[in-house]
């Protein structure tokens, strides 16, 4: 009985021994894995935003603090960024509600031809910008087909910009919402129509809140999506729809 305690006491030490160093070579695994995106946004994002900064507000080898009220107080530069900020939010919204419905429809329903419809959804985000703001001067501007039809122009509008952006991101929120949407059981729902809530309610209360993490990504995507697209001229005679480089299309 001796033996055996002590067998057992030198098993134990070596077992506990053993784990402590599959714990260590986890956390080093983890460790490692992590380095490399932390590397990479250092290497690409990190560090040309301090460059910049630092190119700013340092001039002949000392900060120049003082430039930061100067530049936040600048109409031209508040104005820039109300526009763009409000813009953006209204973009964001404006896609969720013209894309959620297709995330149902693609998550609920099989049809035929629905692959080959999915892919036309994700042409546009694909698209060079260049093209797509040809297209949409083509159908929005002077000569365009709503010109030619109904005498409607909207390349000078903000209107061009909130459907330009549509058009851009609505295949990021039917694919990250509607692969969500398309793993939650229905039967939850179901039952909550069941139990009298009216098919609206339904959702509301048991479909939207499980969505709410697959929706808050494809906003949090969009987003700078939507700031990034957009070049403002503070001309407004000239046409709201631009192509990445910064100049105007032809209107």
């Amino acid at each position: 009985m001796g033996q055996g305690m002590v067998l057992a006491r030198s098993v134990e030490p070596r077992e506990n021994r053993e784990k402590g160093e599959g714990r260590a070579r986890g956390t080093a695994l983890r460790l490692a894995l992590m380095a490399v995106p932390l590397a990479f946004f250092g290497v690409f994002f990190a560090y040309p935003v301090a460059a910049i900064v630092t190119r700013g507000l340092r001039v002949g080898g000392r900060w120049r603090l003082e430039r930061i009220p100067e530049v936040l107080g600048d109409p031209s530069i508040l104005h820039t960024l109300w526009f763009t900020g409000w813009q953006a939010v209204a973009s964001t919204g404006l896609t969720l509600a013209v894309a959620l419905p297709g995330a149902y429809v693609f998550a609920r329903f099989d049809f035929p031809g629905k692959g080959l419809l999915r892919a036309v959804v994700t042409v546009p985000f694909v698209l060079p910008t260049v093209v797509a703001g040809s297209a949409f001067l083509g159908l929005l501007g002077r000569g365009g087909l709503l010109d030619e039809l109904w005498g409607i122009r909207l390349d000078t509008s903000v209107w061009a910009i909130l459907l330009a952006h549509v058009f851009f991101n609505y295949a990021v929120v039917v694919r990250t919402v509607g692969g969500l949407w398309a793993q939650l059981d229905p039967r939850q729902e179901e039952a909550a129509r069941v139990l009298g809530a009216s098919r609206l309610a339904a959702w509301r209360r048991v479909t939207l809140p499980a969505l709410g993490p697959a929706v808050a990504a494809a906003a949090l995507m969009v987003f700078p999506v939507h700031v990034h697209l957009l070049r403002r001229d503070p001309d407004p005679r000239r046409s709201a729809l631009r192509h990445p480089g910064g100049g105007h299309l032809p209107a």
